[in-house]
């Protein structure tokens, strides 16, 4: 059996790499793309900013205080996934399997192609042909595993090419600081800085069971890609073309408020599907079914985005144009498309960096006690309008001596 030959590419400063293609001025100097009001937030710097401790996802105000020379721009998430489209598809014709994590992410599985072409050398020439193709360098690590893959790729970017040998997984990942590792954040570094860890070799010789009892499955996960265990499969690359939700009523209804507070929570369950997959959304749709069935759907272009907030004002707003106080209401319903990888920061956090964090702690709650374990006062009226109709409902079916019946909600897509 073929051992297992993955790697992973990943697009060198791509924001930054994409601008300088539009402006060679650009080329050499200090560049950080993102938010530029002071409660912005950096989306991507260029290799000359980051000597100065600039970094993405920091707040735009750090930023220049570190990096005060530094050329600020916009940015252009067009241009970005345009050339993101170019770049995945020169890999998708080249490549039996093919994974995109992210807009400037990718892994491969090149298992049983080395006695035809060199795993090693195809991933080489697909390299250079990227460049010469797109403009853009594109760094990469090969290993047997996702996890070796990418470490491999950060610690030897830019411009990276870089092999470890199977059996060499631990000697390689020994010496790295245990932030280097995958799925190890601030949080988790600081947590297990606390109990001693400092290194990756440190976190692959502690007990497992002790990592089990202090931070769960996370830390079984954790002590398995440390010792170079990840036996996580690179899954084919096939893009969604939108997310959607609605809701029918058993009951036909004119409740402007319980209407709006169901499309907001529909909104959050999508945005945070959305963030979960790091994805934004180009396009939104709403649709009105009223009680004749007569169906109305409405959608507009807006900037890429997965927060919250801006999906949901827009949403509200074509809701308002659809909405006929003349009819009763059967069917409301949301759909997001021209969806893409990649993170909301440069149109979301110019406004407001604080709205960054709270999505992270929402979903971070999300993901360990379910979708439904936070939401936002808005979408809480839907909730009281339930509960009310179920004590309604069991009160008069009490009455009338018949077992309870459970309220009907139905989500579909359209």
């Amino acid at each position: 059996m073929a051992e297992r030959t993955i790697a992973h590419f990943d697009l060198d400063s791509f924001f930054v790499s994409v601008e300088r293609l539009k402006n060679s001025k650009l080329v050499g100097k200090p560049v950080i793309v993102g938010g530029q009001s002071d409660r912005g937030v950096v989306a991507g710097c260029s290799y000359e900013a980051r000597k100065f401790g600039v970094s993405s996802a920091m707040p735009t105000k750090l930023a220049r205080r570190l990096c005060p020379d530094a050329l600020f721009i916009k940015g252009d998430f067009e241009s970005y996934m345009q050339y993101s489209a170019l770049v995945s598809e020169i890999m998708e014709d080249r490549l039996p399997v093919l994974e995109k994590a992210s807009i400037d992410e990718f892994y491969a599985d090149f298992t049983g192609m080395d006695r035809f072409f060199g795993n090693f050398n195809y991933a080489l020439d697909l390299k250079k042909r990227v460049l010469k193709e797109t403009g853009l360098t594109i760094s990469f690590g090969m290993s047997t595993s996702k996890t070796v893959s990418k470490v491999a790729t950060n610690e030897s970017k830019p411009d990276a090419k870089r092999k470890i040998d199977s059996g060499d997984e631990k000697k390689f990942l020994s010496p790295l600081p245990i932030i280097s590792m995958p799925m190890i954040g601030k949080v988790n570094g600081q947590h297990l800085r606390n109990m001693g860890i400092k290194t990756i070799g440190m976190l692959s010789q502690m007990p497992v069971e002790m990592l089990e009892a202090v931070m769960g499955k996370n830390g079984v996960m954790l002590w398995e890609r440390a010792n170079g265990i990840d036996d996580a499969p690179v899954t084919p690359y096939h893009e969604r073309k939108s997310h959607s939700k609605e809701m029918t009523f058993d009951k036909d209804t004119i409740d402007v408020d319980l209407l709006k507070s169901i499309l907001a929570k529909m909104i959050e369950e999508i945005t945070f599907d959305l963030r979960s997959k790091t994805q934004c959304a180009g396009l939104i749709a709403v649709k009105v079914r009223y009680s004749n069935f007569d169906t109305h759907t409405r959608q507009v272009n807006i900037p890429y985005t997965a927060s919250d907030e801006t999906l949901r004002e827009k949403a509200l707003e074509i809701f308002d144009k659809l909405y006929d106080r003349r009819l009763l209401i059967r069917l409301v319903g949301v759909r997001f498309s021209k969806l893409v990888p990649g993170y909301s920061q440069i149109n979301l956090f110019d406004r407001s960096s604080d709205m960054a964090g709270l999505y992270q702690a929402m979903d971070k709650i999300r993901l360990r006690y379910g979708v439904k374990a936070v939401q936002t006062a808005f979408a809480t009226r839907l909730y009281e309008k339930k509960k009310e109709d179920r004590e309604e409902r069991r009160a008069a079916e009490t009455a009338r001596g018949l077992p309870p019946e459970r309220l009907r909600n139905h989500y579909m897509s359209f």
